[in-house]
């Protein structure tokens, strides 16, 4: 099972981004998607999670600004970012639980897409 994120880049402080993580592979089911970040000289932290079922959960910095959203039948997640601020810039790790079967488990993480915010 892998996940491949895409949607980093480079963009204007007040900008937008979206967001991409396509998870494949030998996959039954995902339980929780989300994103965590890095920036340089900081530990990783949890942006926004969400259930298979839709509840979600955000960092205190980006409520109101950040929504994940997903596609079950793509096994996709997105996180839409707005009003982005210069401390948003880091890399962005997607996360998921994910069923091989209805008893086994494991956790899978993205190679990381790099957000950019220039001021």
């Amino acid at each position: 099972v892998q996940l491949v994120e895409s949607g980093g880049g480079l963009v204007q402080a007040g900008g937008s981004l979206r967001l991409s993580c396509a998870a494949s592979g030998n996959i039954f089911s995902i339980n929780a998607m989300g994103w965590y970040r890095q920036a340089p000289g900081k530990q990783r932290e949890l942006v926004a999670a969400i259930t298979s079922g839709g509840s979600t959960n955000y960092a205190d910095s980006v409520k109101g600004r950040f929504t994940i959203s997903r596609d079950n039948a793509k096994n996709t997640v997105y996180l839409q970012m707005n009003s982005l601020k210069s401390e948003d810039a880091a890399i962005y790790y997607c996360n998921a639980t994910v069923y091989r079967d209805p008893y086994t488990y494991f956790e899978v993480w993205g190679q990381g897409t790099l957000v950019t915010v220039s001021s």
